[in-house]
C-alpha cells in the first residue's frame, strides 16, 4: 500500500486506502453528525424533510478524460445532482458519491476529482458526506444529492397554469456550444490552419467541462412563489416538455426574448468555418443542424435544445414579482405541449439517452 500523498495507482493504494484518502481530501461539514467512515452518514435535517436525487456520470458518455481533467469531472458530477436539488426550491446540503474506476487510475486523478467535488459543493453550500468505491473498466460516478426545504413547499413540475410566465436563471446553450467546439477540435492550441477559437467563445468550453448552476436561484424562486421549476439538463424544450406534461398545459417559448450573445454566435461561425474546411458532419452534441442555418440560427438551436447548462427554468403567476436574475422567455397557455414562437419545433427537443 502507498501513502495517499504519493504517486501511484488506486490498485496500489487499495480500496480501504482510497476510502481513507478520500475522507482526508474532502472537508467535513458540521451538519454531518456522522460522516465518512461508518456504514452510513447521518445528516441533520432541520426541516424534517429531505430532498433527494441521484445521477450517473459515465466516462465516454458524460465526459472524456482526454478532454476533461479530474477536477472538471468532480465539478460536473456534483453540479448535476445539486442543480436538481435547487430546482425543487431546496438548499443543497450533502452529496453521496459512489466511484467505480479501473485499477490503473492514478491516485493523483482521484485526488483532483475529490478537489473538484469539494469545490462545487462549496459553491452550493453542501459537502460530500459519504459514498462507496468499486472496480470497473472505466470511470463511473453515481451521485446522490440531498437538500433542505427550509420550511417551504417543494416546487414541482406540476404546478404551472395558464397565464403563468416562463423565466430562466442562468445561461442557455453554453455547454452545448462548448461540446460542439471540442468535437470540432477548435479548443486546441495552437490554432489549426486559421481555425482558431474566437476569444469571445473561449468560456464556452469551460461551460461544458464545468457547468456552474445558479444554485441560490432555486430557493429564491420558491420564496417568490414559483409555480413549477426544473433544471435544464437535457435541453430547454425537452425539460419544459416535462413541465408541460406534468402540469397539463401548453408552453410557448418566444425566441425574440432569447439573446444568444456574441460568444454563441462566434462559436457557430467558427464551427461553420471548420465544417467548410474539414467537411465535418453537421451534428453537435446530439443536435443536428440544417445546411442553411445561419450562425444566429445555430446559436438559438443550442439555446433551445442544448443540455447540461443546469440552469433553472420556472413558471411564475401573472403579476407576481420575480427575482432580478430571472429572465422571462415565454408564457403558459391552455393546451398541451411546447411551442416555439407559436409553432411546433421541428427536430429533437433535446437529449434522450435511449433515442
Amino acid at each position: 500500500m502507498i501513502a495517499a500523498d504519493e504517486e501511484g495507482t488506486v490498485a496500489e493504494l487499495g480500496e480501504f486506502g482510497l476510502i481513507a484518502a478520500l475522507s482526508q481530501w474532502l472537508p467535513r461539514d458540521p451538519r454531518a453528525l456522522v460522516g465518512i467512515g461508518d456504514d452510513a452518514a447521518v445528516l441533520a435535517a432541520p426541516d424534517g424533510r429531505v430532498v433527494a436525487t441521484t445521477d450517473f456520470l459515465l466516462e465516454g458518455r458524460h465526459f472524456r478524460r482526454d478532454w476533461s481533467g479530474a477536477g472538471d469531472v468532480g465539478h460536473k458530477a456534483a453540479a448535476r445532482s445539486l442543480a436538481d436539488v435547487a430546482a425543487m426550491g431546496a438548499e443543497p446540503t450533502g452529496l453521496l458519491v459512489a466511484l467505480a474506476a479501473p485499477p490503473d487510475l492514478p491516485v493523483s486523478w482521484a485526488r483532483e476529482l475529490a478537489a473538484g467535488l469539494a469545490a462545487e459543493c462549496a459553491r452550493a453550500g453542501a459537502s460530500v458526506i459519504g459514498g462507496d468505491t468499486a472496480r470497473a473498466s472505466c470511470v463511473l460516478l453515481a451521485v446522490t444529492g440531498l437538500g433542505d426545504l427550509a420550511g417551504r413547499d417543494p416546487v414541482r413540475r406540476s404546478g404551472a397554469a395558464a397565464g403563468d410566465l416562463v423565466a430562466v436563471a442562468g445561461p442557455l446553450g453554453h455547454a452545448a456550444a462548448g461540446l460542439a467546439l471540442l468535437s470540432a477540435g477548435l479548443s486546441r492550441l495552437p490554432a489549426r490552419a486559421g481555425l482558431a477559437l474566437p476569444p469571445a467563445a473561449a468560456g464556452l468550453v469551460a461551460a461544458h467541462l464545468r457547468p456552474a448552476p445558479p444554485y441560490p436561484a432555486g430557493p429564491e424562486a420558491a420564496r417568490f412563489g414559483a409555480t413549477a421549476m426544473i433544471d435544464i439538463s437535457d435541453g430547454l424544450l425537452a425539460d419544459l416538455g416535462h413541465v408541460a406534461e406534468a402540469s397539463g398545459v401548453l408552453i410557448d417559448v418566444a425566441t425574440d426574448r432569447l439573446d444568444p450573445g456574441e460568444p454563441l454566435i462566434a462559436a457557430a461561425r467558427a464551427i461553420a468555418g471548420a465544417r467548410r474546411h474539414d467537411s465535418l458532419p453537421r451534428t453537435d452534441g446530439g443536435v443536428t443542424a440544417s445546411s442553411g442555418d445561419s450562425p444566429r440560427a445555430e446559436a438559438l438551436r443550442w439555446m433551445l435544445t442544448g443540455g447540461e447548462d443546469h440552469s433553472l427554468v420556472a413558471t411564475f403567476g401573472p403579476g407576481v414579482a420575480r427575482p432580478a436574475d430571472w429572465t422571462v422567455i415565454g408564457e403558459v397557455r391552455p393546451g398541451r405541449g411546447v411551442l416555439v414562437d407559436g409553432r411546433e419545433w421541428a427536430g429533437p427537443a433535446g437529449w434522450d439517452h435511449f433515442r
